[in-house]
């Protein structure tokens, strides 16, 4: 998702470095965007990337892959120069939002956690929901940026208040999708016309950003695209262990944790969320 948003602030006309921990995907964005003409230096490190930047971007996959990226010597926050704000768009634990902060401040360096929601498609088109935590300052000032590749963004509250919305967005889909899977299994195995049952529910109170952009491909059994499953266990297992920090129980979030678990032991991790269906036999049809 970091390259469809670093080609939007290109596009925008900033001044961009970028920086990937992977060679292979840093030589294919280099060669889309100079294919597009966008002019976007690539660094050898994140403080590279960092360097004299007045607003640094953080896009990786958990924790632990956002310590690599801004903490020791090639880290971005060596780099940062004071007044300057970091902005993860990383779903991690509040925790870590909560300790980049402080350590961002002892160096005079704002920090915003700010996670996405949208998806791939989400970020390719400019339409990221994005939640927000952190002060005033520092949010005033990367949100003009944000602007290039969001379509809503929020400010939530204090650090790690994006990251716990997004906590409660994640434990919002996981149950919608539940609910969905056995919709669907059940107006299959009653025979009902899905398009026709589709248009009949979707303009209710039954209608949602999952039925309407995932209804179709699950009836379909594609699941090859689109929020893998590995990294909805991820964000799962954080709003779990924070529900369980503010002695919650999150019992149908908890299920449906399992199913996933259950896919991902049958080699499914990468499949889109959707295919939580795929474990809910179809029935008889009668």
């Amino acid at each position: 998702m970091g390259g469809p948003m670093t080609g939007h602030l290109a596009r925008a006309g900033h001044k961009v470095t970028a920086y990937n921990r992977s060679a292979a995907r840093a030589q294919n964005w280099r060669d889309a965007w100079t294919e597009e003409g966008l002019d976007v230096d690539f660094a050898a490190t994140p403080a590279e990337a960092a360097a004299d930047a007045d607003i640094v971007f953080t896009c990786v996959g958990n924790d632990d892959d956002l310590r690599s990226v801004t903490l020791g010597d090639h880290g971005v926050l060596s780099a940062m120069k004071q007044g300057s704000v970091l902005v993860d768009h990383t779903t991690t634990s509040a925790d870590l939002a909560r300790e980049l902060a402080a350590l961002a401040a002892d160096r005079g360096i704002g920090f915003v956690d700010a996670p996405v929601s949208g998806g791939q498609a989400g970020a390719e088109n400019g339409k990221l929901a994005i939640m927000c935590g952190g002060e005033a300052g520092p949010m005033s000032r990367a949100t003009p940026v944000m602007d290039c590749y969001a379509a809503r963004i929020v400010h939530v509250g204090p650090t790690g208040a994006g990251q716990t919305a997004k906590m409660a967005n994640q434990f919002c889909i996981a149950g919608v999708l539940a609910g969905l899977s056995e919709a669907i299994r059940l107006s299959q195995a009653a025979g009902l016309d899905l398009e026709k049952t589709y248009e009949a529910i979707s303009g209710g109170a039954a209608q949602s950003w999952q039925m309407n952009n995932r209804w179709q491909t699950m009836v379909a059994d594609e699941f090859d695209f689109g929020f893998a499953i590995d990294w909805m266990r991820k964000d799962l297992g954080y709003a779990l262990d924070e529900a369980r920090r503010l002695g919650l129980s999150s019992p149908v979030s908890a299920l449906v944790d399992q199913f996933y678990a259950e896919i991902q032991a049958a080699g499914g991790g990468r499949l889109d969320t959707s295919a939580l269906i795929s474990r809910l036999p179809k029935g008889e049809n009668r």
